[in-house]
């Protein structure tokens, strides 16, 4: 599987733990995002992972920046993409279960690297459940 991942400078240390905890589990990574903690401004780093995830290139997308509403923002501006801003493993299990959510947002400035690593961890596990939450989803128009 291939996972896509973006981030600007406040989710620096928080990506290289991701992409490293992701590799060793035999995923391959993309990654989009800034290798500095020097500003950078998040959409650069935003729609190359949205486009991936958008085109098949990659099965899902992990974003990174310091409150994830940024990322959150951008991403869902693009067809086909439901990106979630997550805080904790619960809330992960709920946009992946009920909302099939294909990015992860995250708020590096708002959690710690070891809670982003087990967040990408419940993402990559949790099932889309169906049924009524296909329903759902169904009514988002992929625009307005």
């Amino acid at each position: 599987m291939t996972i896509s991942i973006g981030n600007d400078h406040a989710g620096t240390d928080y990506k290289n733990a991701i992409v490293k905890h992701l590799e060793i589990q035999g995923y391959t990574v993309i990654n989009h995002g800034t290798d500095s903690h020097d500003s950078v401004d998040y959409a650069d780093f935003v729609h190359p992972v949205a486009d991936d995830v958008e085109n098949g290139k990659s099965t899902y997308g992990i974003l990174i920046c310091g409150s994830a509403n940024g990322v959150a923002i951008t991403a869902n501006k693009h067809q086909g993409i439901r990106a979630g801003l997550c805080w904790n493993k619960e809330i992960v299990e709920l946009i992946r279960g009920h909302n099939n959510a294909n990015i992860l947002c995250i708020p590096a400035r708002f959690t710690a690297i070891i809670q982003a690593v087990e967040m990408v961890d419940v993402f990559l596990k949790t099932e889309f459940e169906g049924g009524r939450h296909l329903r759902r989803i169904n009514k988002i128009p992929l625009s307005c």
